[in-house]
């Protein structure tokens, strides 16, 4: 008979070494939570830019509510254990279940509703297994929740300058790779050419590679055969530019 879970009441801490083979649960101290929507942004300052990585600050104003990059979610998967990691007891059980988990979790990347995927950071429910009847692997449908990213229209970001051209310069914001910066949407800044080309205003400020900009997000499309997001910026608004 197989092992059956209930529901978590305590929340593990997922923690990953080298592979999905050292990582392991330590279980923390009992948070009373409340219920929440099956997805809640979170609040995050722009002032505290210079402790976060690249990208991974900024809000946005969107049809009147505030919108932010980061999500958190409640989802539910399947995950196929095979029947040689089955245990009487459960624990060893329940472990091959949350690494399989993680390791699905950093296989999916990105979705088009959720965006980039970050952290799994509760597994709230392990549900009774079902046996496939060909292989005999077990199926467990798993509840857990999850922090991703996302842009929106509008939001501020910050990115580091990857590559310089004539017509414009491409960024990485967090886990964007391919964010665009067209010339037209930097005023006052004028193509300079040479072995390192940059972008130079009348102040004396400087885009070329390595530097940090801090820009505006005018939009943003899904891919979704790499499953990723590429984003077009802009310097059209105050504050913006590069970042000392």
């Amino acid at each position: 008979m197989l092992p059956k879970f209930g529901d978590h009441r305590r929340s593990p801490e997922l923690v990953a070494g080298a592979g999905a083979e050292k990582m392991f649960l330590v279980e923390k101290n009992v948070r009373r939570r409340t219920k929440t929507t099956r997805q809640t942004r979170l609040s995050v300052s722009i002032g505290t830019s210079t402790s976060a990585p690249p990208g991974l600050i900024g809000s946005a104003l969107h049809q009147g509510k505030r919108k932010t990059m980061f999500l958190k979610t409640e989802l539910q998967w399947n995950v196929v254990i095979p029947a040689e990691s089955l245990d009487a007891k459960g624990l060893i059980l329940q472990k091959a279940i949350v690494v399989r988990l993680l390791d699905d979790f950093a296989k999916r990347k990105a979705t088009k509703d959720l965006g980039y995927l970050l952290a799994l950071t509760t597994v709230e429910k392990i549900g009774e297994g079902k046996v496939r009847q060909h292989t005999g692997d077990v199926l467990f449908p798993v509840t857990f929740s999850a922090i991703s990213f996302k842009i929106f229209r509008g939001e501020i970001l910050e990115g580091v300058v990857q590559n310089v051209l004539k017509q414009g310069v491409i960024l990485r914001c967090g886990p964007i790779e391919n964010v665009y910066l067209s010339s037209s949407k930097m005023p006052d800044y004028n193509y300079v050419p040479g072995e390192n080309p940059v972008f130079l205003n009348d102040k004396m400020s400087k885009i070329e590679k390595g530097v940090t900009l801090r820009c505006i997000v005018i939009g943003a499309k899904w891919l979704e055969a790499e499953r990723e997001f590429q984003a077009l910026v802009g310097l059209h608004a105050d504050y913006l530019g590069p970042v000392p």
